[in-house]
This record gives C-alpha cells, structure tokens and sequence, in this order.
C-alpha cells in the first residue's frame, strides 16, 4: 500500500509539474522593418539557418504539427547542444513552437511569435518557458544571449531581403 501511495504522488507530482517544479523564464524582442509575411518565410525556411542563424546553426526536419526536429545550438558560451524537440504548434505568419523533454525532470516549450505592428513591420518575440526537477540547477543566462543574437541576425537577413527586392 504504501509503494502504491508513492507512485501515485510520483504520478501527480511530475504530471502537475508547474505546480510541484520552479520553473524558469525568457523573453526576448526585436523590431523588424519589414512585414510579417517576410518575416515568416525567412523564420520558416529552417533549411537555409546555417547561412544567417548564430544560435540554432542546424534545424532538420520538416516544420509540421508532431514532427520531430534535430536541431544543433551554438551557445554565445562556446557550448553546443543538441535536441530533439516536437513541433508543437504552428500558424503560419503567427507562431512557431517546439519543444520537449520529460515533464518533471526538464521540460521547455521554446516559442515565436510575430506581431504586426505600425508602418509595415513586425514585433518577433522570442520566448522559452523551462520546468523540471533540474531547471533551479540550469544555466539559462548563454540561451537569452543566444536568442538576442539570433533575432538581431533575423533582423538583418529580413531587412536586406526587403532591400533587395526594392522596399516594401
């Protein structure tokens, strides 16, 4: 009875893991002089990171609600990570998340959003939310650095492709 009275804890513990767990936060944003529609094929188009994207260097796999990514991280520490997040939600011009992990252990949903703003440009938000037994002993200071740099590179790369093609 009390093996079973320990599991059930276990069980409820790890599947409220919000409630039981710290959790830990970032938020990062950028305004981009171009519209939300520009802003999205080139978010979009994860085959082409490599060429612009200091952070996530390498993001395989097709962008579709359930897929599986492989997705290498260069760290602004020097780190580099690999992960194997989901596709979780994805709305075209709107959001873009994924994430993983196990619920209870380490657990992030790693999300962007585009906002439409004023005269033709967009508000990225880039964010992640982090749970789990293991986020109180996590570092996470390297990953909001990383999404800096990664929206300032997404700001270029946007912007001169607007140049290019002679404004907007």
């Amino acid at each position: 009875m009390k093996r079973l009275y320990l599991i059930s804890i276990l069980l409820f513990i790890t599947s409220n893991a919000s409630f039981a767990f710290p959790a830990k936060h970032i938020y990062t944003e950028i305004i981009i002089d171009a519209p939300v529609e520009a802003v999205w094929v080139v978010l979009a188009d994860n085959n082409a990171y490599p060429q612009w994207n200091p952070y996530h260097v390498k993001v395989d796999g097709e962008l579709k609600l359930g897929n599986a990514l492989d997705v290498e991280i260069h760290k602004p520490n020097g780190d580099t990570v690999e992960i194997e997040p989901h596709v979780m939600r994805i709305i075209p011009y709107r959001e873009l998340t994924w994430g993983g992990g196990i619920k209870g252990i380490f657990y992030g949903e790693h999300v962007f959003l585009l906002e439409a703003i004023e005269n033709n440009k967009t508000r990225l938000i880039q964010k992640e939310d982090f749970s789990g037994l293991v986020i109180p002993f996590a570092s996470l200071e390297a990953i909001e650095e990383g999404y800096t740099e990664m929206n300032e590179a997404l700001k270029i790369r946007v912007e001169a492709k607007i140049k290019q093609q002679g404004g907007q």
